[in-house]
């Protein structure tokens, strides 16, 4: 069944509204009345495609910011030295987008629900390294699969984290110092 247009562009559009209202203030301050405001449409509209804030927010988060890195991430086939580089790059790119576009005024607020975006992309990492994984070893047990699928997740993502908050050297060189690390794994797991 198709979507229409209009629904379409409505929920876009309180989208937006909802991103330009966090950078002016914090979440637990934005009422249904401030992003209807913005979006210039009415509170019925607002209910009928949404259940409150914290609706929005999941929705602005999976359709708007995770669809830009899924988008990165599943032009991968292969589980190797330069897929474990791009995915780094696109989760920084991800870190640094996020700070500046579209939380530049409220880090609060990104905070706030930071943990959220957080379990979405390692859930997304998760599913694209199982699947690379069950690629490359089709014989190996689904279940340690999954296991080395979660390691990897959380260890890239924590690693694009901990780059962000906690180095001053540049992606590029970030991730040449840590790729031994997630290569003799790797290769750990494949033996």
């Amino acid at each position: 069944m198709k979507v229409d247009p209009r629904i379409i562009r409505t929920r876009k559009l309180l989208m937006d509204a909802f991103v330009k209202t966090i950078q002016k203030k914090e979440f637990k301050d934005i009422t249904i009345k401030d992003i209807t405001g913005e979006a210039t449409v009415n509170r019925a509209t607002f209910y009928s495609h949404f259940q409150d804030k914290y609706d929005l927010l999941e929705a602005s988060i999976t359709e708007d910011i995770l669809e830009s890195i899924v988008k990165h991430l599943n032009h991968y086939d292969r589980l190797n030295e330069q897929t474990i580089v791009n995915i780094f790059f696109t989760l920084t790119e991800f870190h640094t987008k996020q700070r500046k576009e579209y939380f530049p005024q409220c880090k609060r607020s990104i905070e706030s629900f930071y943990s959220i975006i957080e379990q979405k992309i390692k859930k997304e990492l998760r599913e694209l390294f199982y699947s690379l994984l069950l690629k490359q070893q089709p014989n190996m047990d689904s279940e340690d699969l999954k296991i080395g699928a979660t390691v990897l997740s959380w260890g890239i993502y924590g690693a694009s984290v901990d780059w962000e908050h906690n180095s001053s050297l540049s992606a590029e060189k970030y991730i040449k110092k840590a790729l031994p690390f997630i290569v003799s794994e790797i290769k750990n797991f494949k033996e």
